[in-house]
């Protein structure tokens, strides 16, 4: 009797297929007749942020404004770089900052890690940290706005910022 099964159309493991011939690829640059000078570096430094201040000289490192934060729970900070605000902030493992900011919260309505901020030339800038009761902005003479979580928002001196049932105001 005659087998009705077909033969399997796919290469098996004693199968040898031929690679296809290509043809060389030649790539082809110009060298300019004058190479331009190397540059120099001013410093390497590898340290943590305050100590990488200390470490280059001022013309080098970026200007930064000091803000200082007021919370509603009595606490003042004044702050030049970047930071995370919470009842327990915690960078991530590739993150540095400057300042981790505890807010006192009995009521654990911050989360740990609920906010973010720094500076860009000069001016104070928050993102909420995909926060659980999230955070509210109040510039002076505007309505209130709800952070959207990851947007980073510029915000002037005087600017309150709500967070769960904190706040801190900039000046």
């Amino acid at each position: 009797m005659e087998s009705r099964k077909r033969p399997d159309p796919r290469p098996n493991d004693t199968t040898i297929i031929a690679r296809l011939p290509r043809a060389p690829v030649v790539i082809s640059v110009s060298i300019p007749a004058e190479m331009p000078a190397p540059v120099r570096a001013v410093a390497v430094v590898s340290a943590a942020p305050s100590a990488l201040r200390a470490a280059l000289p001022a013309a080098v490192m970026p200007t930064r404004a000091t803000f200082a934060l007021t919370f509603s729970t009595g606490q003042r900070v004044s702050v030049q770089g970047s930071g995370l605000i919470g009842r327990k902030p915690l960078a991530q493992p590739d993150e540095i900052f400057d300042e981790l900011i505890r807010v006192a919260d009995a009521d654990r309505s911050v989360s740990k890690t609920h906010l973010e901020f720094g500076q860009h030339d000069g001016e104070f800038w928050v993102s909420d940290r995909v926060s659980g009761n999230g955070t509210v902005i109040r510039r002076p003479g505007e309505t209130a706005e709800a952070l959207e979580p990851g947007r980073r928002y510029v915000l002037p001196r005087g600017t309150r910022v709500e967070i769960a049932d904190q706040s801190f105001s900039i000046s």
